[in-house]
C-alpha cells in the first residue's frame, strides 16, 4: 500500500468516526424511539446497522457512478448538498407527524372517572378510557412503519465528506483504492452509530424512566425533529 492510499485509509477512519460522532441525526432518532418503543437491544442494533448500511452505500453508489462515468466533484457535489438538505426537511417533517400522533394518543387515553351507584348506597369511582382498543391498533401501525421511514430517510441522507474527500483521490490511484477507502469509511461510520446507541441503551435501562414514560413517544418525536432542524439550519 502506497503512503497516499495509507493517509487515505486513515482520513477515510477518522472522517467517519467524527462525522458520525458530531452528526446528532446519526444516533439520536435510534436511541429515543428505541426507548419509546420498547425495542430490545437486538432490534435496536439491527435497525440501527441497517439504516447505517443504507447510509453510506448510497453515497458510495453515487461516487462509483461518478468515477465510472465521469462526473465532476463539483456537481456531485451538489447533488449530495441536496440530498442533504431533503434528508434534513424528512427529519423535520417525521418528527412533527410523530409529535402530533403521541399528543393525539395521549388525549385519546385520557382516563375518565364515572361514578357507580350499587344496591344499598354504596358509591365507588369507575376510571375507564373510551379509546383505549382504537388508539391500540394506530400506535401498533406506527411501530410497525417507523424502522421503515427511518432507513428511507438515511439512504436519502448524505455521507457529505465521503466523494469530495476521499473517493476522488482515491481513484486517482486506482479503483481498488476507492473502495478500500469506503469500505474503511463505511464501516467507521456504522460502527460508531452502533456504539453510540449502544451506550446510550444500556445507560437508559439503568435509570428509572416511568415518571416520564407516558410522554416518551412525544419526547421521541420532539427530539427528531429538533435533530431535523439542526441539519436543515445549524449545518449539523
Amino acid at each position: 500500500m502506497s503512503d497516499s492510499l495509507t493517509l487515505l485509509s486513515i482520513t477515510a477512519i477518522s472522517l467517519g468516526f467524527f462525522h458520525t460522532l458530531l452528526g446528532p441525526d446519526h444516533y439520536l432518532p435510534f436511541i429515543v424511539l428505541s426507548q419509546a418503543k420498547k425495542w430490545t437491544i437486538r432490534k435496536t442494533m439491527v435497525i440501527t446497522f441497517l439504516c447505517g448500511l443504507g447510509h453510506v452505500l448510497s453515497s458510495v453508489a453515487l461516487g462509483m457512478v461518478g468515477i465510472f462515468v465521469g462526473i465532476s466533484v463539483n456537481r456531485l457535489v451538489s447533488v449530495e448538498s441536496f440530498r442533504g438538505n431533503l434528508a434534513g426537511w424528512l427529519f423535520i417533517a417525521f418528527g412533527l407527524v410523530y409529535m402530533i400522533i403521541s399528543i393525539k394518543n395521549l388525549y385519546k387515553k385520557r382516563k375518565h372517572a364515572h361514578p357507580h351507584i350499587h344496591l344499598g348506597g354504596s358509591r365507588h369511582d369507575h376510571e375507564h378510557d373510551h379509546y383505549k382498543d382504537h388508539s391500540h391498533i394506530h400506535e401498533t401501525n406506527v411501530v410497525k412503519t417507523t424502522p421503515w421511514i427511518l432507513f428511507l430517510i438515511f439512504v436519502f441522507g448524505p455521507c457529505e465528506p465521503l466523494i469530495p474527500v476521499l473517493m476522488y483521490p482515491a481513484a486517482e490511484n486506482n479503483i481498488s483504492g476507492a473502495i478500500l477507502v469506503s469500505v474503511l469509511f463505511s464501516v467507521a461510520t456504522i460502527v460508531t452509530m452502533m456504539s453510540i446507541v449502544l451506550a446510550f441503551k444500556l445507560g437508559l435501562n439503568r435509570i428509572n424512566l416511568k415518571p416520564v414514560e407516558k410522554y416518551s413517544n412525544l419526547i421521541a418525536g420532539a427530539m427528531i425533529f429538533f435533530s431535523g432542524v439542526a441539519i436543515q439550519f445549524l449545518g449539523l
